[in-house]
C-alpha cells in the first residue's frame, strides 16, 4: 500500500465514522458485548486503547466475533505497540503524540496511522513523515477550535480527528470545521454503563449521537 492510498483509506474510514468511540476496556468479557452494542447503535469504527492489560485480547475478540466492527488500536506509544496492532489485525492505529522513532516506524508500515499532535512543531514532524491526517489531542485542553483554526492557517491541507474534552454538547461544533474528518471521545460508552452491562443504553446513546451528528 502506498503512503497516499494508506492516507486515503484512513480519511475514508474517519469521514464515514463521524464519531470514533475511544474504548478503555478493563475486563476482557466486556469487549464483545460492547462492540455489538456500539455497532447496533450505528457506530462501527472503534478505537481500543492500549491503556489496560486486557486491551490486546479485547481487540482480538472484537475482530474475531464482531465482523461489522472496524477495530483500530489507540494509545500507540512506540514501534512495538505499532507492530502489535498490525499483528492482531487492526484496521488502523492512533497515537496520542509522535516520537521520531514512532513516526519512522509508522511511515514504513502499511497500517493506516494518525499520529497525535498538539502544536505546530509536532504537526510539522508528522507532515515531514508523510502524515497529513492527525489526531489533535488533547483538543479542548490545547486551545479548542480556536487553536485548530490557528494551526490550519499555515497548514491548510491537514485533516484532523480531534479527541480530548469532546462530548455530545460540543461534537457538532468540531465536526462543522472544514478540516475535521471525525471526532473521538469516550462519552458514547460511559465506564459505569460498561461495568453495569447497560448495552441497550449504550446502543441508544450511539443511535442518538449518529442521528444528531452524521450528515444525511
Amino acid at each position: 500500500m502506498t503512503a497516499a492510498s494508506r492516507q486515503q483509506k484512513l480519511a475514508d474510514l474517519f469521514k464515514a465514522a463521524t464519531v470514533i468511540p475511544v474504548l478503555t476496556i478493563e475486563r476482557r468479557e466486556d469487549a464483545v458485548p460492547l462492540a455489538k452494542a456500539l455497532v447496533a447503535g450505528g457506530v462501527r469504527v472503534l478505537e481500543v486503547t492500549l491503556r489496560t492489560p486486557v486491551a490486546i485480547e479485547a481487540a482480538k475478540a472484537m475482530i474475531a466475533e464482531v465482523p461489522d466492527a472496524i477495530v483500530g488500536i489507540g494509545t500507540i506509544l512506540n514501534a512495538d505497540d505499532l507492530a502489535r496492532a498490525k499483528a492482531l489485525g487492526a484496521v488502523f492505529g492512533i497515537s496520542p503524540g509522535g516520537t521520531p522513532e514512532l513516526l519512522r516506524a509508522a511511515a514504513g508500515e502499511d497500517l493506516p496511522f494518525a499520529p497525535g499532535i498538539a502544536t505546530a512543531s509536532e504537526l510539522m514532524q508528522a507532515l515531514a513523515h508523510g502524515f497529513d491526517i492527525v489526531k489533535f489531542f488533547p483538543a479542548e485542553q490545547s486551545g479548542g477550535i480556536k487553536a485548530l483554526r490557528a494551526l490550519a492557517g499555515p497548514f491548510p491541507n491537514i485533516r484532523v480527528c480531534p479527541t480530548g474534552g469532546i462530548g455530545e454538547a460540543n461534537a457538532a461544533a468540531w465536526l462543522a470545521e472544514p478540516n475535521v474528518l471525525a471526532v473521538g471521545g469516550s462519552w458514547l460508552c460511559p465506564p459505569a454503563d460498561i461495568r453495569a452491562g447497560n448495552w441497550a443504553g449504550i446502543s441508544a446513546m450511539c443511535a442518538r449521537a449518529m442521528k444528531l451528528l452524521k450528515p444525511a
